[in-house]
């Protein structure tokens, strides 16, 4: 392709990145409103923004599928009309059963859309352009998360047309019509000459196992504790045990696999799956918390509230950026211990000075460019340490695993931190807010005790350098 038609390729794919993202967080800011217009319960405010990452990251692996089949192009099409027509259903919806249904929708369609973009990415560059773009690709992914809110804040203060809070899915026609366009004119018709074919019987087993483990964390806090919730999590442990022995003898006998279970064999891989899940139930859980609690307990605006989520932002662009760009290579793991530990601390300071404190919202900024730092420090250097030891050959499927394990993570971090907040206290005498922080930073610790256990060298630098 000419130079010309490459950046316009790569363009769309931008744009359909930051309309998959930004559709996570947006939200955000306008759940008080939402809660307030058309009556969805906590339990429905938590799936508004649970069900989307829960459904996408279900789906996601068998979305990378089909693009492999049926073409990438023609797959990332669909996606984005499908993404499109969902935003359109959650801007129309009047009760909370009908919007949840339409998020659960916007997830699914997201998983067809989203893999193609990565697969594009390998046929439109060579390797070592690819480098460049895919790095450029991180950090416009971790600005939309933040961009999200914002935006979200903006757009109800401008209150276009009169929509009130529809306005931030409704956002998404044009932008979608304007994805589609740009694809049907510049991105290449392309499949995989090997395609995978599809493990119906994996996915299956996949999903039931998530579905029955992540259904408790859902319910209020007061419920999580009890003979169901033992149930599901002992269904989802069976379902796991028999997807695991499917998968190994599907693997055996050579047939298409959702994945091979080979890939845990590696430490780091492993061990950043569980940082993924982690960290991102973590931070989304604090985005959701801090975007509710300043409105319902500060009484603030949702352009404040948007507003506020600047100074994270800059920290995490800084973390990401410089930070853990520089100090990777040099510190290895230390790097996401450090950053897992000063956003555990910080987003407790930043929940506890909103409700417990009451600090002045001035005094919050500075310790939400510390959040961010450490939110960025963490997650520009999961997906680089995930896929390190790798081998090129399952190069795909570590990825699949890993953008699942984000958008997994980010699910049970929602839900698990809205059912505390909305659901009922596990310490009486803290309020909402700060039974959440709690969570948040368990959460964090658990993403900074599996760094601790990564190998010392991650990348192989100590091993070449003995080599020379």
């Amino acid at each position: 392709m000419p130079a010309h038609r490459q950046t316009l390729a790569l363009i769309t794919l931008v744009v359909a990145l930051v309309l998959e993202i930004v559709d996570l967080t947006i939200v955000n800011t306008a759940l008080p409103l939402i809660r307030a217009d058309i009556g969805a319960k906590g339990t429905a405010a938590q799936w508004i923004v649970a069900g989307y990452s829960l459904s996408f990251a279900l789906l996601l692996m068998v979305g990378g599928r089909l693009g492999d089949s049926f073409g990438y192009r023609r797959m990332f099409l669909l996606g984005v009309a499908g993404f499109t027509l969902a935003s359109a259903a959650c801007g129309a919806a009047a009760t909370g059963g009908e919007l949840v249904a339409a998020r659960l929708l916007q997830g699914a369609t997201g998983a067809i859309m989203a893999p193609q973009s990565l697969a594009l990415m390998q046929v439109l560059f060579n390797p070592l352009e690819r480098v460049a773009r895919m790095a450029m690709f991180g950090l416009i992914g971790g600005l939309a998360a933040i961009a999200g809110p914002i935006l979200g804040g903006l757009l109800i203060k401008a209150d276009i047309l009169g929509l009130g809070w529809r306005i931030v899915f409704l956002i998404n026609l044009p932008v979608g019509i304007v994805a589609m366009v740009l694809a049907r004119s510049f991105l290449p018709e392309a499949r995989s000459s090997r395609p995978a074919g599809f493990d119906i019987a994996g996915m299956a087993l996949c999903a039931g196992a998530i579905a029955a483990a992540f259904w408790p964390l859902i319910r209020p806090a007061s419920a999580m504790i009890g003979s169901a919730t033992l149930a599901s999590l002992a269904l989802a442990a069976l379902l796991a045990a028999v997807g695991w022995r499917h998968l190994r003898a599907r693997v055996a006998q050579g047939k298409p696999a959702l994945f091979d279970p080979a890939l845990f064999d590696v430490a780091s891989f492993r061990l950043g799956l569980v940082m993924a899940i982690a960290f991102a139930a973590a931070n989304a859980g604090f985005l959701l918390i801090f975007a509710f609690a300043l409105q319902t307990e500060r009484g603030q605006t949702p352009l404040t509230t948007g507003l506020l989520h600047m100074p994270f932002g800059l920290g995490a662009m800084f973390g990401i950026g410089v930070l853990g760009r520089k100090l990777l290579p040099r510190i290895g793991r230390w790097i996401l211990l450090i950053g897992a530990t000063t956003m555990g601390i910080a987003a407790t300071i930043v929940l506890a000075g909103i409700s417990l404190l009451g600090l002045p919202l001035a005094d919050l900024v500075p310790w939400l460019v510390l959040a961010g730092a450490g939110m960025g420090m963490t997650s520009g250097c999961i997906g680089p340490v995930t896929v390190a030891q790798v081998d090129r050959a399952h190069a795909g499927a570590a990825s699949s695993l890993l953008k699942t394990s984000q958008q997994l993570g980010s699910a049970v971090g929602v839900a698990l931190t809205g059912s505390l907040y909305f659901g009922g206290r596990i310490l009486a005498a803290l309020p909402p807010s700060l039974n959440a922080a709690a969570a948040i930073a368990v959460m964090l610790g658990c993403c900074a005790l599996a760094a601790a256990r990564l190998p010392t060298d991650i990348f192989g630098q100590r091993s070449l350098a003995r080599e020379h």
